[in-house]
């Protein structure tokens, strides 16, 4: 495991300076060996360790026997202590010495039988060996880094799991020759470290996003990993020039008066980052990717998938360093598993004006805002003792609402949102800290949660407004499902009614894609086993009704694309060319 291989990796490399030939063979039996300690172990020796998967994969491989053969000598240690901290630290654990020396014969028959595993019952561990392993693996049942829980212990910086296999991935990506490249990974991975992690190697780097708080607290992440590097911001209000690492708004580096010369030549920064990278077709992204030439551009987003998604993989040259999705990271123990509600709402959005694909947000309000829908979210709030709590709105005005009503209800609650402040709202950092503390039950947000925020004590999220983005909706999910202390699951309460596409939200959850085709057959039903293990789905009965009649009332397929032309019309702001059709269609629809 991971904890394990840390412990030992220096004297691996140690002994790997000394010139000793290491061999390690391990098994794939229930899960236990972790994709990422494999990915430790290759990314700082490289090719100079041998390392094998025992071939049977569904044979208990479990010798625990570490041979060590010296010149004038040799040990042997036999017994329990597996490769992780509590088994080769703190665990009771029996392990008995051969030494060469004394027991020659014994010596001699082990090794003899190690070889024998090493020619005939293994699997070399390449890049291609050790990714199909890595694709397919999911968290044990049995979690034995729980052993070590609770100690007091100081956290270093260090790339953990997921990050591990992307650093290997993205150094390999660089050998061969990309100098873009982008990671997708869902929502609490932490991009932001991986990205400070690789960029460890580059000396002037650019970090860009489009929301200041996501630029503070990159800033933060990168001066835990880069401690002695100068940390300056490019924004409206600071214009840092001469520092190691530059936090940059999209807003003001994008414009061209800062785009020259003067501020920054083209090859100013050996590494950029953009973060959110499914933003990056608007203009001022467009004008620093165009206008910088990196050593590496790097490209970071949880949803890759706009509806124009064929620009955003472009913008990297197709190069997918890295991917795991929402369902991949759960399975694997990196975030924590979902219990999710679909609650009916009988609110009637067909009264509500679609403009250009979206609710007109005056409507949307009127027919939000409104005491039974909130008594209604309010009771089924309260069924749960739940500590910290994040409620997407549609508005400023939907989110004060809401604020309002639960404090008149003696639920400690508050609005965060930008621009003009009201009566329920609180400056995002102090309601920030007043939620940390306890002071706080409910925060109900207008947009500035669902990206780059990180609370991970969140233990319940709500959505108090339809689902119109696929991307708006897993990163808002994204937002709670954070390992902490003492925090197991995630809960959702999802209140739907009969708003446009709502049937997408099961397919949202198992990670499966919308098919179009298949639905108009009723050929698809996401059934129990797709979503992701540990995770509770319940839908109320009246919204499973509401999932058939959109089902039944998909389009046909001449409308379907004559819809799609018009998005894509508006969207060019001119009549598109045939391949500029195919280019931007829906993924569902093409």
């Amino acid at each position: 495991m991971e904890s394990g291989v840390r412990l030992i990796l220096d004297e691996l490399i140690a002994a790997k300076n000394r010139g000793a030939k290491i061999r390690i063979i391990t098994g794939r039996y229930l899960n236990i060996t972790q994709p990422s300690a494999i990915y430790l172990l290759k990314d700082r020796l490289g090719n100079y360790a041998d390392i094998r998967f025992y071939k049977e994969e569904n044979i208990s491989f479990h010798p625990k026997a570490y041979i060590f053969d010296y010149d004038d000598g040799g040990d042997i240690f036999i017994g329990s202590s597996n490769i992780l901290e509590s088994a080769l630290l703190s665990g009771v654990e029996w392990n008995y010495r051969i030494e060469k020396t004394i027991n020659y014969d014994d010596f001699e028959e082990f090794k003899r039988e190690f070889f024998r595993l090493y020619h005939n019952n293994t699997v070399k561990v390449d890049d291609e060996v050790l990714k199909e392993y890595s694709l397919k693996w999911k968290k044990p049942k049995f979690d034995f880094d729980k052993l070590r829980e609770d100690k007091n212990v100081i956290s270093i910086f260090q790339p953990r799991g997921a990050q591990i296999e992307a650093l290997y991935e993205l150094r390999k990506s660089r050998i061969e020759g990309f100098n873009k490249g982008l990671v997708v990974a869902a929502t609490g991975i932490g991009k932001t470290y991986l990205a400070a992690f690789d960029s460890r190697e580059f000396k002037k780097v650019l970090f860009v996003a489009h929301r200041e708080e996501i630029l503070k607290q990159a800033a933060i992440s990168f001066k835990n990993v880069r401690p002695k590097d100068k940390i300056g911001f490019f924004n409206a209000n600071n214009k840092d020039l001469d520092c190691d690492i530059i936090f940059a708004s999209v807003q003001t580096l994008g414009k061209e008066e800062y785009l020259n010369e003067a501020y920054f030549t083209k090859d100013y920064f050996d590494y950029i980052i953009i973060d959110e990278f499914h933003h990056a077709v608007s203009t001022r992204y467009m004008n620093i990717i165009n206008y910088f030439k990196p050593k590496f551009l790097l490209g970071l987003t949880a949803t890759p998938e706009r509806l124009d998604n064929k620009d955003i993989f472009e913008l990297c040259d197709y190069n997918v360093v890295y991917e795991i999705r929402l369902r991949d990271a759960i399975n694997k123990g990196y975030l924590v598993p979902f219990h999710y509600y679909g609650i009916y709402d009988e609110t009637d959005f067909t009264k509500v004006t679609v403009i250009n694909g979206k609710y007109n947000e005056k409507e949307l309000e009127e027919v939000l805002m409104i005491n039974k829908r909130a008594d209604l979210i309010l009771k089924n709030y309260l069924k749960f003792e739940k500590e910290r709590t994040i409620a997407f709105c549609s508005s400023k005005r939907h989110a004060e609402f809401m604020a309002e009503y639960f404090n008149k209800n003696n639920i400690q609650s508050c609005a965060v949102y930008s621009g003009e402040q009201g009566k329920y709202s609180l400056d995002r950092d102090i309601a920030i800290q007043k939620f940390k503390d306890g002071e706080i039950k409910v925060i109900f947000v207008v947009d500035m949660f669902n990206e780059g925020i990180d609370i991970p004590d969140i233990d319940m999220v709500m959505f108090l407004r339809p689902t119109e983005s696929s991307t708006v909706f897993l990163q808002q999910l994204g937002r709670g499902l954070r390992k902490s202390k003492n925090k197991n699951y995630l809960t959702v309460l999802d209140f739907i009614g009969n708003y446009k596409r709502a049937n997408l939200v099961p397919f949202l959850l198992s990670g499966i894609e919308y098919d179009i085709e298949k639905i108009r057959k009723s050929k698809y039903v996401i059934k129990e086993e797709d979503f992701p293990d540990g995770c509770v789905v319940d839908f109320d009965f009246r919204i499973i009704d509401i999932f058939k009649k959109q089902s039944n009332e998909l389009l046909k397929i001449e409308e379907i694309i004559y819809n799609e032309y018009i998005r894509i019309k508006e969207f060019l702001g001119y009549k598109p060319l045939r391949y500029e059709f195919y280019k931007y269609v829906d993924e569902a629809i093409y």
